[in-house]
């Protein structure tokens, strides 16, 4: 009998920044249509035999109808109990787009958080641990 590995499933998420005539404006949240319901990242899973940035470009289209341009890696989050429903590992990426985010897919609506406005307690999953990294990894940007 043949040795069958048992890993998590592997998922991208994504900070859209989104640019109005090059002044930033905000990044986008989504509100869930499936269980577990709030607010949350773009994001989905990797089909097999596809690139984790192929993923990220092609969840962020289905789910906010963006085309986006990734910027930089954020990180890998592999907490096994980041998502309720089983084990996953997020690659998340931070991009950049520019226009008005329209829910489609997975999403039920689609809006653009200025960063100060941002409900932390109302994300899902480990997206406020996410949006926190991404929020500091800004601050030393501009350091």
């Amino acid at each position: 009998m043949a040795f069958v590995p048992q890993t998590p499933y592997l998922t991208t998420d994504g900070i859209i920044e989104i640019y109005r005539e090059g002044a930033f404006q905000g990044i986008v949240l989504i509100e869930r249509k499936n269980p577990p319901l709030g607010l949350a990242l773009p994001g989905g899973f990797v089909d097999r035999g596809e690139r984790v940035e192929a993923a990220l470009v092609r969840e962020m289209l289905e789910e906010t109808t963006l085309h986006v341009r990734i910027k930089y890696l954020l990180g890998v989050y592999s907490d096994p109990n980041r998502d309720p429903r089983f084990h996953t590992v997020s690659i998340v990426y931070v991009a950049e787009a520019e226009g008005e985010p329209v829910a489609a897919d997975d999403a039920k609506t689609a809006a653009i958080y200025p960063l100060e406005k941002i409900p932390m307690q109302k994300l899902v999953f480990d997206h406020a641990r996410i949006v926190e990294d991404y929020l500091k990894s800004r601050d030393d940007d501009c350091r």
